[in-house]
């Protein structure tokens, strides 16, 4: 008797390593099988490779099983390997021998691929849709507060002045970055895969614009073995763009939680989007911008993760692929989920007006006074030097009222430029 060993036959040990968590991440793309099938089916009919009895009855059971799906009730039992085999399965049930012409000129290979597209281009255009309702209201409110001054850090140092028009208008300009990726992970996906069977084409005359249009794709994946390698590369791309997102989200985050703190106090969010201490009773803990962190930190992690999975595999189907959904689906979930939440609780935020009261932001403004006599005609190096001298004598005295004109900077936050980069992104 073997340690690992829990009674079961070898056959079934087998069939439990090899699918492994397949049928419960296979809910999540089910809705697109159905989408991807019921446009195979209506292209064999276009090629007289099923009768128009056959694609009325097929038509009408995967509406039935799409309306299962959404409604909750659609299950992939034990018997079945995957959300393929019991999708054909059904129809086959339902409808008798139409449901088994289902597979004709396809394979399971270029199924998942074609779920996965379409999977991935909605989810993308979702975190696409939040990453600019995120924005959009960053940019209000740096409007609402754009006068309002903030100390600016370096190394944690007390460095120039900024302001909360510049802090918050400065994340919504970074995430628009990161819609570049996003776009760029799109224009990957927004290919149609189906046709490329096991990855060698089809001896059948089928139609692949047909399929490309009725899926909505805004192209296809020309060469079928190009196709086929697109699984992983797919995922990858889309893993780069969540990254890029989730490193901007996973910064703002961690400014939040340094605000929001009593030593800093700049800023604070709603209680009910706090937590509390269990024996602190003063205790308002940024519980959700620190989850908003840590996800956002393995999400980061998720392109090196699938790189190490597809490295090296040679052209063609690989089993080792199948591993690509269980790190891209939860991360997509939890990345829309962080973005959700930024939502909610940055609408709501409240900003300390009185900051800059404390003496120790006096030397905040030690640039600006420097500027100020080099203005007025002394060598920048002249002028550093005093402002030096009288900063270690006590002597300094800040220049608090000046303004910082150039594009870009605390009284020049140019707004509306970046609202325009975010609405024709």
């Amino acid at each position: 008797m073997k340690l690992w060993d829990k009674g079961l036959p070898t056959d079934q040990k087998i069939d439990i390593f090899t699918v492994g968590n397949d049928r419960q991440l296979d809910l999540v793309i089910a809705k697109y099988d159905i989408k991807a099938t019921l446009a195979h089916a209506k292209m064999l009919h276009t090629i007289d490779l099923l009768s128009e009895d056959d694609i009325s009855k097929i038509e009408t059971e995967l509406n039935n099983l799409a309306k299962e799906i959404e409604e909750g009730t659609f299950i992939i039992e034990n018997q079945f390997e995957d959300v393929h085999s019991k999708i054909e399965f059904e129809l086959t049930k339902r409808i008798g021998d139409a449901g088994k012409k289902i597979h004709t000129a396809r394979s399971r290979n270029d199924q998942v691929l074609v779920a996965m597209h379409l999977y991935l281009k909605d989810e993308l255009t979702q975190i696409k849709s939040q990453v600019k309702e995120l924005s959009r209201n960053l940019l209000i409110t740096a409007e609402q507060y754009k006068d309002i001054l903030l100390p600016g850090y370096t190394h944690l140092q007390i460095a120039m002045p900024s302001s909360f028009g510049l802090w918050f208008s400065s994340y919504a300009e970074s995430f628009v970055d990161d819609l570049y990726f996003v776009n760029a992970a799109l224009k990957v996906v927004d290919q149609n895969p189906l046709g490329s069977a096991a990855g060698y084409g089809s001896s059948f005359p089928i139609d692949r614009e047909f399929t490309t249009k009725e899926l909505g794709f805004e192209t296809l994946k020309y060469n079928v073995v190009a196709a086929q390698m697109s699984r992983g590369k797919s995922e990858k791309s889309t893993a780069f763009a969540m990254s890029s997102v989730a490193g901007t989200l996973s910064k703002l985050a961690m400014d939040v939680c340094l605000y929001m703190s009593q030593n800093f106090d700049f800023m604070s969010i709603p209680s009910e989007f706090t937590t509390g201490s269990s024996i602190m009773p003063h205790k308002k803990n940024p519980d959700v911008f620190e989850l908003i962190r840590g996800k956002c930190n393995k999400i980061q992690a998720l392109p090196y993760e699938l790189t190490l999975l597809i490295n090296n595999l040679p052209s063609g189907y690989h089993r080792d692929l199948q591993l690509l959904k269980e790190g891209v689906v939860p991360a997509i979930q939890d990345l829309k989920a962080s973005l959700e939440m930024a939502i909610y609780a940055l609408q709501s935020v409240t900003v300390n007006k009185h900051i800059l009261e404390d003496n120790k932001y006096d030397y905040l403004f030690s640039v600006d006074t420097l500027n100020t006599l080099v203005m007025k005609g002394m060598s920048f190096r002249d002028a550093y030097v005093k402002i030096g001298m009288d900063i270690e004598n006590s002597n300094y005295k800040p220049e608090k009222h000046t303004k910082h004109s150039h594009i870009g900077s605390i009284n020049n936050l140019c707004l509306d430029k970046i609202r325009e980069k975010l609405d024709n992104i």
